[in-house]
């Protein structure tokens, strides 16, 4: 892959945290959708017999909560709401007909950040009912109407973090170029100012800098080679 026209929109450690989490969450799913609906115990199958399912599902999910963390400790300060997610919310027809060029968007935006918000809240909670409900470990500790009300809760916020995640591939495959941005880490210069024009406009201010500064030192070295005493 030819980098020259290419920024890098991801790293490394976080693509592979990201894709860690997807096959981790999809088992977390289909095993949890098979012990809420038994009558598509199937889905549980992926991790074996029911009482297979039982013992890792919890443990899968806390894997994916651990992973999650990680991921918003990484992109949480590029989610922070501002003033230029007021002019995308105001043009939202032109960028849902792919005319976001003009608009300054930074490197996630409203939409992205919506979700992000949404899916650390939604994690969040499945980890804190999920504890109360872990029988094995945890719920003795707790009165059986609360072990109730967990569970109530644990199964919202699992069926809200599915239909969450089913939009975010759909976006993805939507907009071209954005799951091969995932799987290299790189996009087009192209790409990211259409999509993202504010955090390109960042990027290519850096890449500038970066190339004055290795023009100036390679200057400084050259300088030195040539009053160096034979």
């Amino acid at each position: 892959m030819n980098k020259q026209n290419m920024i890098l929109r991801t790293p490394l450690l976080v693509r592979f945290c990201h894709w860690c989490m997807v096959c981790l969450f999809i088992l977390a799913a289909l095993s949890g959708l098979s012990l809420f609906f038994p009558s598509i115990k199937l889905f549980g199958l992926v991790l074996g017999t029911p009482q297979l399912v039982r013992a890792l599902h919890p443990i899968i999910g806390c894997i994916v909560f651990v992973l999650l963390m990680f991921m918003f400790l990484k992109l949480a300060h590029h989610n922070i709401p501002n003033k230029q997610d007021l002019l995308w919310i105001k043009n939202f027809k032109k960028v849902i007909m792919g005319k976001e060029e003009g608009i300054p968007i930074g490197k996630y935006n409203v939409g992205q950040k919506f979700l992000f918000w949404c899916i650390m809240s939604l994690i969040f909670v499945l980890f804190v009912t999920g504890m109360i409900m872990w029988r094995r470990y945890f719920s003795d500790y707790f009165p059986i109407p609360v072990v109730r009300i967990a569970i109530f809760f644990h199964s919202l916020a699992a069926i809200g973090l599915i239909l969450l995640a089913i939009g975010h591939a759909y976006m993805a495959i939507w907009v071209k170029g954005s799951i091969k941005g995932m799987i290299t880490g790189y996009v087009s210069r192209a790409w990211a100012r259409k999509n993202h024009s504010a955090w390109y406009e960042e990027e290519m201010d850096k890449i500038y800098q970066n190339e004055l500064n290795t023009k100036a030192k390679s200057e400084v070295e050259s300088a030195d080679v040539k009053h160096k005493p034979a």
